[in-house]
């Protein structure tokens, strides 16, 4: 059995994490599972939208604790092996955001501590009803400072800081309030409700997707003034396509466009 499931679906991969009896814990082995698979991934010109799903009961509980309590037996308490995890965690988070294919979580259960940090790295996020949100290592005495990265760039510090600080979960609704997650459904539809997101946006020019979405990322750590530099730069690009004049041509003349990617 698989760690990580690799579905295709016409132009939308879904990747289940498939360790239900550790509610999908990022181990080393589901880390190696996803830089493995996003790798690939980034490569294929078949591809255009990522899923990322848990199977059982939840979508991810966050790393293995068990895992990382057998790192400790070295000479300096498992300093180097925590270090070399977390590089590990941190290469996946950031591949998803360098991936040129938008990437949604579609998520169930539960997500804590690097399960919610996953969550809020991918581009999207939908969620079913009853699903709960937590950075919660402070509860047993590990601040989630890794995932607090991702978090914080989601919802707004004071909300960020009062989750990390008190371990409370937020429910599903609360996410969506605090930009977490993109919508809440019924728990029986969220994985035709993600599909049909994932379809919509496969649907456009793959190109115009792939550039916009770097472009999204980069503006973000800039100045205003720079970000808009960028992305004019970024504009006449993509006015330099073939398909984006086609796609052009065909909206004045109202008819659909014939793109070639």
């Amino acid at each position: 059995m698989a760690i990580l499931e690799v579905t295709q679906r016409d132009a939308v991969t879904l990747l289940t994490l498939n360790s239900p009896e550790k509610l999908n814990a990022l181990s080393d082995e589901m880390l190696a599972a996803l830089q493995e698979t996003l790798d690939q991934l980034a490569d294929d010109p078949t591809c255009r939208v990522i899923i990322i799903a848990g199977a059982g009961k939840a979508f991810c509980a966050g790393h293995d604790l068990r895992q990382m309590q057998a790192m400790r037996k070295t000479e300096d308490n498992g300093a180097a092996a925590f270090a070399d995890l977390f590089s590990r965690c941190t290469d996946v988070m950031m591949r998803i955001q360098s991936m040129p294919q938008p990437v949604i979580a579609q998520v169930h259960g539960i997500a804590t501590a690097a399960g919610c940090q996953l969550v809020a790295t991918c581009d999207m996020a939908i969620a079913g009803e009853g699903t709960r949100f937590g950075v919660n290592g402070v509860n047993i005495g590990l601040f989630c400072s890794t995932p607090m990265v991702a978090l914080s760039r989601n919802i707004a510090p004071k909300k960020a800081f009062e989750m990390l600080t008190t371990g409370d979960f937020i429910s599903a609704e609360r996410a969506e309030e605090l930009g977490l997650i993109n919508r809440v459904v019924a728990p029986d539809a969220l994985a035709e409700e993600t599909a049909a997101l994932a379809e919509q946006i496969a649907a456009k020019l793959g190109s115009a997707v792939k550039i916009g979405k770097r472009a999204f990322y980069e503006q973000l750590a800039m100045d205003t003034a720079a970000a808009y530099a960028h992305t004019g730069v970024v504009m006449v690009e993509n006015l330099s396509y073939q398909d984006t004049n086609e796609g052009m041509q065909a909206f004045i003349e109202k008819r659909p466009p014939d793109w070639k990617q």
